[in-house]
């Protein structure tokens, strides 16, 4: 499995720089410092501040903020620039030079952005601007290990030794801290043991030159396993072994070494081969300019109810939505953060269509097949609520047509060879598919494609089928046979959450959708566009 959490759940560093910020002392330039709050249940909550830069309309803020980043929740802040007063720490006792709000995904699809400040009444702070630039602090590197061992000493009576290596880390507390124990090579004094990676933080505290120490012992069963000996080396050194030429160190028994004078040593431990690479992350790859591409397909079909009768899912009450309605917005509210130009294609399926009244599985709910796109979540609501009145609800719930049309689009996306564009298909249905063996077959196919699928039910229909396309409990298999390659699909119900605050949904339905995009790219080996070597 991968190294690290499954989750994305990481820490974000945000370096603030002002520009051209409003002077508000008379006999000399303003002393800014910044601070940052975030919305908690509606409410502004300062998280922390900056240090103060004296005299400086241009300042570049030393102390950085640091918050965890989570993916599937709208995570608003606010940087509110002051000019320093008095030693007060009451904000209302300094000059307020200008505010800028905006979610953390902005920040971070966008990995540095320079903006407008505003004063309270929402005009502009002269020409005041500020510059957020994000970067995620964990250290992504792992350490992939090759080791063997020659001539070790013989240590059982009968036969020959049983090693194993330890590797040990300095830990705070001045003792050596155990970090990794390779697997037994049974009776051989000459053993060759099995790669293994480990994240370099865990090895070395990502300390390339930090000496770590290895100990070779033989195994016994009772537990009392015998020492052979031991080395102190550094990554940095290790990383000198190359395939053609391994790096080979002394296995040393003090105990003997101090005993016999002709003592050479017990052995050899051989670093085989030593790389450090790079375990990307969800948030490597959108601070790397991976944008994500949201599509909407929304279930037209009969067994809605007629959207004039109150019954009906697609009635829009008097508070002006519905469990579509909210389902778009529960989802789409987080995505347009990641994707730069906020248009969206919006599909219907299930429906006869004016002028002739032909069946369509894939049409622009804008009645425009050229230009499907709407522009935010705004705009995809708007037309849904625009092309309710003009189409006739008809059957069957067909799928693939949907995922085959956005499968299109991830397939040319992926003829570019690069981490730059992931495809989300948002379907929201209110049952049971008719097409389920070309469904099968689409979301096979699509499981080779940068795209998800993320399916929310609504009403209180059997969602047996689409429990049985989210792979969470086994492999998905097309009717022929063939296996997805990763399970690309999230199936929830919306009655689940109806009396859960909305961003609950959110939650569940984007939780997956991190590792999917990770697990991508990795298994085309296509590290995030913007990256340094390891």
């Amino acid at each position: 499995g991968p190294v690290g959490s499954q989750y994305c759940v990481c820490k974000v560093e945000l370096s603030i720089c002002g520009q051209n910020l409003l002077d508000r002392d008379v006999t000399s330039k303003s002393d800014p410092f910044c601070v940052l709050f975030m919305e908690v249940n509606g409410k502004w909550v300062e998280l922390d501040r900056t240090e103060t830069a004296v005299n400086n309309l241009n300042p570049a803020f030393a102390k950085k903020f640091i918050i965890d980043y989570h993916f599937e929740e709208v995570q608003k802040l606010k940087f509110a620039l002051f000019d320093q007063d008095k030693s007060s720490m009451q904000l209302y006792e300094h000059d307020f030079l200008g505010e800028f709000s905006c979610t953390l995904g902005m920040i971070v699809s966008s990995k540095k952005i320079t903006r407008p400040l505003l004063l309270g009444n929402g005009k502009p702070a002269g020409k005041g601007m500020i510059t957020i630039a994000a970067q995620e602090l964990s250290d992504n590197r792992v350490i992939t290990l090759s080791m063997a061992g020659r001539k070790l000493d013989k240590k059982d009576l009968f036969g020959k030794s049983d090693p194993f290596l330890e590797f040990y880390k300095p830990g705070d507390d001045g003792k050596w801290m155990l970090v990794h124990r390779t697997e037994v090579i049974k009776y051989t004094l000459d053993p060759v043991w099995k790669p293994f990676t480990v994240p370099l933080v865990s090895l070395c505290d990502g300390d390339v030159e930090k000496l770590i120490k290895v100990v070779c012992y033989d195994y016994d069963s009772d537990g009392g396993h015998d020492f052979i000996g031991e080395f102190q080396t550094s990554v940095a050194r290790m990383c000198e072994a190359q395939d053609a030429f391994p790096l080979e160190l002394e296995c040393i028994n003090p105990k003997k070494q101090k005993k016999k004078k002709n003592y050479k040593n017990s052995g050899i431990i051989i670093v085989k081969s030593c790389k450090i690479t790079r375990d990307f992350s969800f948030l490597d790859y959108i601070l790397g300019g991976c944008q994500l591409m949201f599509t909407v397909g929304i279930d037209f079909t009969a067994s809605n109810g007629n959207p004039r009768d109150p019954s009906s899912l697609h009635y829009i009450n008097p508070m002006g939505t519905n469990e579509y309605l909210s389902a778009i917005w529960a989802v789409g509210q987080i995505i347009q953060d990641y994707d730069s130009d906020k248009m969206f294609p919006a599909l219907g399926f299930g429906a006869q269509l004016p002028p002739d009244w032909k069946v369509s599985h894939e049409f622009a709910i804008n009645f425009n097949p050229t230009n499907p796109f709407c522009s935010g979540v705004e705009g995809i609501v708007q037309a849904y609520s625009a092309c309710l009145p003009h189409i006739r609800f008809y059957g069957p719930t067909n799928f693939s047509p949907i995922i085959n049309h956005v499968a299109r689009f991830a397939a040319q996306a992926s003829q570019q060879q690069s981490a730059s564009q992931y495809f989300i298909l948002l379907i929201i249905t209110d049952g049971v598919i008719s097409d389920m063996d070309e469904t099968r077959h689409a979301v096979v196919q699509a499981s080779k494609l940068p795209m998800s699928i993320i399916i929310v039910g609504v009403g209180n229909a059997d969602f047996a089928a689409m429990e049985f396309l989210d792979g969470d409990s086994r492999v998905l298999r097309s009717h022929s046979g063939e296996e997805a390659v990763r399970d690309i699909v999230q199936f929830v119900p919306f009655r689940d959450f109806r009396n859960a605050p909305k961003e609950t949904l959110a939650k569940a339905v984007l939780a997956e959708l991190p590792q999917q995009v990770v697990q991508y790219f990795k298994h085309q080996n296509l590290p995030p566009i913007n990256t340094e070597p390891a």
